[in-house]
């Protein structure tokens, strides 16, 4: 009752905030509410004309605007308060042409909003902007990335272990219409790394397979469903991310392929998603030796973007580089971060990039920019050519038409019955089951849970202990929903969080209750190796010391009375090897905790396939398939 008491007053705070403007919800060109469920992109001759005619009207400083694109997170924010003040500053002082979508972090955590408060802010901004803002978000996981209340997904290698194109094209189209009732235009998906490492700490689950082939159908066909609703799509990370072992936001990747490799494996989905007609391509912060033997990164080298995207692939969109931010780039140069971010900004345009987001300092890229035209580094020619694909983008989307949605339509479109049971079936297909020795699965059910009494303690035996193993103890949602579904099968499991502050302290207590219990279940809900905090650029296979060398533990002493679940990084296996009955979900999701849960207790049966190779454990391809019926 609380929740939807909030959620009312939120509305009726954001309606009563546009009361001044009348306009402020809808544009006086449009007054149907069912324009905001978007058509597939298209741009036609009146959007050519409209774009051409823009770029002719617009400054220097304007143009150069149009070129940058900052974070709004959102929040509930009083149209007065310094925070919305800020934004509206920028806004304007700096010409933007749009904003990235995300939301605070608070010791690490995703601090996420509701589909309301998005829209809300993205009215508003529309509202305040003298042009139409283009919104993008990195909804790689469907809007519960960054947003509650929507539908979410598995990751991306799920979709590769249940291995059917036509999940790929619903995940694009459910997100594309989520996405454009909220406001926002332009997803940074799909993520088109191949991923061949296993110690890979930034990609790992993000990409679709270690099979290019595999990576570029089911790239092709989330292209194909969010255009035919309306999103704009952007493939990640060019040329390749997915051979490395160092993750970008803290260090320089290395791509050491040859030219004949990354044409073989790399560039592979890169060249479908062309041929398909992705908007957008984002250029990834990695050296690539085969193209460009200087060191300087690919989303600021002349011979990756301009060279071989341009010249070679033939793409014509829009190119835009990964966030300006990220330490891969911003240790490339020297000096104050405004003097950084201007360096980074000016080459990645001169490198052929025409959208640099997320600039370390929004000043000094916008400043760095315009010295660079005033000096003749950068010609109005080449600022025109690149301010003329955002605005034609702008217009593909309708946004010279209509800028703002119409709130009534949340209800309607977001978190609809049958999106989520679509991907709710996305991820029980997913499921893959690695290794079995018949002795724990399927788990029986004890009974169910009666409701129990507010402030009374729950009764736990220890037959049955689970260990939820997370990068932080207070877990992921998708941990707490494998916990609740567990618990309402056996009430009385004993269900314990371990992170890698607690695994020392907590170990001979698990390690007793372990000894005496009937069985074991272990979810790794954990990330890839790399530990941003602590500055590690370099990845790993398994689990980080503490927490691994616990499990590993847990294993030799429970033995094969041990189910481990990986709920995300399928790799932590090849660190395991002794482990007799292992699950992969691919994803730390709901709907995926859900569906291992289901498998568990023999309610349905894991028949999804590796879309990757384990080390030592199996190869890709490989998974135990529920018997043929007689």
């Amino acid at each position: 009752m609380g929740k939807r008491l909030s959620i009312l007053v939120l509305l009726l705070l954001s309606l009563s905030a546009f009361a001044a403007d009348p306009s402020s919800l809808l544009d006086a060109d449009s007054s149907d509410s069912s324009s905001d469920l978007a058509g597939p992109i298209h741009l036609d001759r009146a959007g050519e004309k409209w774009a051409a005619k823009t770029l002719r009207k617009m400054t220097v400083e304007q143009k150069v605007g149009q070129m940058l694109m900052p974070w709004a997170r959102v929040q509930f924010m009083n149209v007065n308060s310094p925070d919305y003040a800020l934004l509206r500053d920028n806004l304007r002082k700096y010409h933007l042409g749009g904003f990235g979508i995300t939301v605070a972090t608070e010791a690490g955590m995703l601090m996420k909003n509701q589909p309301y408060e998005v829209a809300v802010l993205t009215n508003r901004l529309q509202q305040d902007s003298p042009l139409p803002l283009l919104f993008a978000a990195d909804f790689e996981r469907g809007l519960p990335m960054r947003i509650n209340g929507a539908t979410g997904f598995p990751a991306a290698m799920a979709f590769g272990a249940a291995g059917a194109r036509d999940y790929a094209f619903q995940f694009g189209s459910i997100t594309a219409r989520e996405a454009r009732a909220i406001g926002v235009h332009w997803n940074w998906f799909p993520v088109a790394d191949v991923n061949s490492n296993p110690a890979n700490p930034v990609i790992n689950t993000r990409s679709f397979s270690e099979d290019p082939q595999q990576v570029a159908d089911l790239v092709t066909a989330y292209i194909a469903g969010a255009r035919g609703d309306g999103m704009l799509t952007t493939v990640k990370h060019f040329p390749g991310h997915g051979d490395t072992d160092v993750d970008t936001h803290i260090g320089l990747a290395r791509v050491t392929g040859s030219r004949e490799r990354l044409d073989a494996v790399e560039l592979v989905p890169f060249r479908a998603a062309i041929a398909a007609g992705v908007d957008s391509v984002m250029v990834g912060h990695m050296t690539v030796p085969a193209i460009d033997p200087s060191g300087r990164p690919a989303s600021i080298s002349a011979p990756v973007i301009t060279g071989l995207l341009k010249h070679d692939l033939g793409f014509r969109g829009l190119i835009v580089t990964d966030a300006l931010d990220m330490g891969a780039l911003t240790s490339f140069f020297t000096g104050t971060p405004s003097q950084i971010s201007g360096k980074a900004a000016v080459e990645a345009v001169k490198a052929g990039s025409d959208m640099v987001i997320i600039p370390a300092d929004l000043d000094g890229a916008y400043s760095g920019l315009l010295d660079a035209i005033r000096r003749g580094e950068l010609t109005p020619a080449r600022i025109d050519e690149s301010v003329l694909k955002i605005l034609r983008l702008k217009a593909s989307v309708g946004l010279q038409k209509r800028r703002t949605v119409d709130l009534a339509t949340l209800t309607e479109v977001v978190a609809r019955p049958e999106s989520l049971l679509a991907a709710q079936r996305i991820a029980e297909a997913s499921i893959t089951l690695v290794r079995d020795n018949h002795k724990v699965l399927p788990i029986k059910a004890s009974g169910t849970s009666s409701p129990a009494l507010p402030y009374q303690p729950s009764r736990t035996g220890t037959r049955t202990v689970v260990l939820i193993f997370t990068d932080d103890v207070r877990g992921s949602e998708g941990g707490r929903i494998f916990e609740r579904s567990f618990r309402a099968r056996i009430p009385d499991a004993l269900v314990l969080y371990v992170d890698e502050g607690n695994a020392g302290p907590l170990a001979p207590s698990i390690l007793a209750a372990v000894e005496q219990a009937e069985r074991v279940v272990a979810v790794t809900d954990v990330l890839p190796g790399a530990d941003r905090r602590a500055g590690q650029a370099n990845g790993v296979a398994g689990m980080a010391k503490n927490s691994g060398g616990l499990l590993a533990q847990v294993i030799q002493s429970a033995g094969d009375k041990t189910v481990v679940v990986a709920m995300g990084n399928p790799y932590i296996a090849a660190g395991i090897p002794e482990v007799q009955t292992y699950l992969c979900t691919f994803s730390n999701m709901p709907v995926s905790a859900s569906a291992a849960i289901r498998v568990l207790f023999g309610e349905l049966s894991a028949r999804g396939h590796m879309p990757v190779t384990i080390p030592g454990v199996i190869d890709r391809g490989g998974g135990i398939q529920p018997a043929p019926a007689p």
